[in-house]
């Protein structure tokens, strides 16, 4: 990412946070008289530079706003890079622990571009990072959003399941991990017939990506759903819910910036990633509405809905991982239009059984303005899974509950793991917002993060 902190022995000029109402006193009655002129309020997000006695730039003003300003958004210091000129810069304000991090972490946000395509700009201007803030932490942090947003952002012509592979035997190699990809029609049909399934009717085969580093501590397994386009298949989508497809691997995406934190900082565990990559294509030999699928697991699925493959190909990788019974095992998927219906792009539900772990996570997303809000598996709607034909439906007719529903259709192909959590995310900012352009977005990443030393003891 373009935009750094500024080295510690840089001399750096201020830029002060301005509740809305008050200027700092310790400014000159000319400084605080040229603000003013200027309509400087310390509304939020309003900027001021101020010139030194040479004609220069001698300090900056940042409108901070008020307590309920601030509530209603995050990142807001991202406006301050955007705006100000090249320099290097440092904060004189007060603020508690995790505002200055969020504040730093805003920052570095602040200087994402996918320039894959087009040249971009990004703000020239530097800040020395917060004193009590970890910086290497945050840059590890902010580079890992990074990756989780060129990947989504990429569109499906240059990232299909070939393409997915590349990037994440890349992010082994990194970091010294092991990965290898299970391909092809025999060994799918075989030991993950329902990836097979979905994916065979691509011309870009199927695959199963599996990483492996560390070689103690606990055991934490990330799934991420790798749908790298989703036509719907044969229950073909409209144009209109189309159109974003190419996000809907950013299950894979989030699990991989994850990982990338996870083996970055070094956390003393044992991480694998699972990621089915498929394309969910229409062409002769595509699955069926009406078929019954075979999963790895033994539990056999009718087919009610094509579109509702991410679940499928999730489930599979959820056996195998469950085989393995890690202390903790994490899906994250672009799964339901349902969970936006209820909580919105910004707001990703999660379900879990286990109430301290859905503590530590709910605390750990309030501390690091990660948002997420939990969600039940409400086993009065079990039934509805339950088609009679086959064990399970991967698409209840109704459309009632469809983000729960599919919890716990995913729930049931884990049953030897103590701990799980599903992850129902969106990926994706629909409009611009302070340190998030629009496009792709990681979503839930930091806050598990924050949450895993002490969901695991670390």
């Amino acid at each position: 990412m373009p935009l750094c902190f500024a080295p510690d022995d840089t001399l750096s000029k201020p830029l002060f946070l301005v509740p809305e109402g008050s200027l700092p006193p310790s400014l000159r009655p000319e400084a605080q008289a040229f603000a003013a002129a200027q309509g400087f309020t310390g509304a939020l997000g309003q900027v001021c530079v101020l010139p030194d006695a040479a004609g220069g730039i001698g300090a900056a003003l940042f409108g901070w706003g008020t307590p309920a300003a601030r509530a209603r958004g995050r990142f807001h210091l991202a406006r301050a890079a955007e705006a100000l000129p090249e320099d290097d810069w440092h904060l004189e304000g007060d603020l508690t622990a995790p505002e200055a991090e969020e504040a730093a972490l805003a920052w570095l946000l602040a200087g994402y571009r996918f320039a894959r395509y087009k040249a971009a700009a990004a703000p020239k201007a530097r800040l020395k990072c917060p004193a009590g803030v970890d910086a290497r932490r945050m840059e590890t942090i902010a580079a890992a959003e990074a990756l989780t947003r060129d990947l989504i952002n990429t569109p499906a012509s240059d990232m299909g399941p070939e393409e997915l592979e590349t990037a994440f035997f890349a992010l082994a190699a990194r970091h010294g991990a092991q990965a290898q990809a299970i391909c092809g029609d025999d060994l799918l049909t075989e030991g993950l017939p329902m990836i097979h399934a979905v994916g065979r009717a691509s011309p870009r085969a199927p695959r199963l990506l599996d990483l492996h580093w560390g070689d103690a501590g606990p055991r934490l397994t990330l799934v991420g759903k790798g749908v790298c386009f989703d036509t719907g298949g044969l229950d073909l989508k409209p144009s209109s819910s189309m159109g974003l497809m190419k996000k809907d691997m950013g299950g894979a995406a989030t699990v991989m910036g994850l990982a990338q934190m996870i083996m970055a900082l070094g956390l003393p565990l044992r991480l694998r990633v699972l990621v089915p990559a498929v394309e969910n294509a229409v062409s002769g030999n595509a699955f069926r509405p009406q078929d019954i699928l075979t999963s790895r697991k033994g539990l056999t699925v009718e087919v009610n809905n094509t579109d509702a493959e991410g679940r499928l190909v999730l489930a599979d990788a959820l056996a195998l991982a469950d085989e393995e019974a890690p202390d903790l095992l994490i899906c994250m998927a672009t799964l339901t239009g349902a969970a936006r219906v209820a909580l919105g792009p910004d707001l990703p539900p999660f379900y879990t059984n286990d109430n301290s772990l859905a503590a530590a996570l709910s605390e750990a997303a309030a501390a690091v303005a990660d948002p997420l809000w939990r969600m039940p598996f409400w086993q009065p709607y079990e039934p509805m899974i339950e088609p009679g034909i086959a064990d399970l439906d991967n698409a209840p007719s109704g459309g009632m509950a469809g983000s729960v529903t599919a919890a716990l259709f995913l729930r049931r192909f884990v049953t030897q793991t103590p701990r799980f959590a599903h992850f129902d995310i969106y990926g994706w900012q629909p409009s611009p917002a302070p340190a998030r352009p629009k496009g792709a977005v990681g979503q839930g990443a930091r806050a598990i993060l924050a949450a895993l030393p002490k969901v695991l003891a670390l």
